[in-house]
């Protein structure tokens, strides 16, 4: 098992509001190590679409700092592990939307060296259509049914998130569920010694993209 953290991330918002709540889950390996999430003051207008969505009301953003005063979290996250979420276009848009780079920060997969850049990201989304391409759906809510997710998700989330916050398209739940999705691959005998490049090569959605990030042996040493 790869010691690299990942850091798997989810945002609720727009680019017409900017992100109005963020929620981060931390894994080493498996296990979950620290959490963060919070509300955020938006730049723009919550469409009356969005908050039916998320649920969030003006008053709950009411006196909060908007997410860009974050960026000391934000930076130490990519400085530490790899990010991770679920459909990866939604995140690392309204990440880039904030800031479009991040400090230089390491190359977890050996493949430019250190640089300024969010990614590569990992994403779950693409990893179970490769992983798992017979089934009918890979949204997040119908993975977590599918495997039997539900009561631990649950669990999870009476430990870590706010009191009204623990149902879908709330940031910090859907950060957990996409974790307890990443974390159930090593129940699976064929991937418990799987790679975090291979993880990598998995979360690209074409097969030039595939290409483009190399190949690597399954298996670690």
């Amino acid at each position: 098992m790869f010691t690299t953290p990942i850091h798997v991330i989810d945002f609720e918002g727009s680019r017409q509001s900017g992100i109005v709540e963020y929620g981060v889950v931390t894994l080493h390996g498996a296990m979950i190590d620290a959490t963060h999430t919070g509300f955020c003051e938006p730049h723009g207008t919550v469409s009356d679409r969005d908050r039916m969505q998320h649920r969030i009301s003006e008053e709950d953003l009411e006196g909060r700092v908007p997410f860009a005063q974050n960026w000391e979290l934000f930076s130490e996250l990519r400085e530490t592990g790899v990010l991770c979420a679920h459909n990866i276009t939604v995140e690392d848009g309204l990440l880039r939307q904030v800031w479009p780079y991040p400090r230089t920060s390491p190359d977890f997969f050996g493949l430019r060296g250190a640089e300024p850049t969010w990614g590569p990201w990992l994403d779950t989304l693409y990893i179970y259509r490769r992983v798992y391409p017979e089934l009918e759906s890979h949204r997040l809510e119908d993975l977590i049914g599918l495997f039997g997710l539900e009561k631990e998700l649950k669990a999870r989330a009476k430990l870590y998130c706010p009191q009204g916050r623990r149902r879908y398209h709330s940031a910090l739940y859907d950060a957990l569920a996409s974790a307890l999705l990443l974390s159930r691959l090593y129940e699976e005998e064929e991937l418990k010694r799987m790679t975090l490049h291979w993880l990598l090569i998995q979360s690209q959605p074409s097969e030039s993209g595939r290409e483009s990030v190399g190949q690597q042996e399954f298996f670690l040493e």
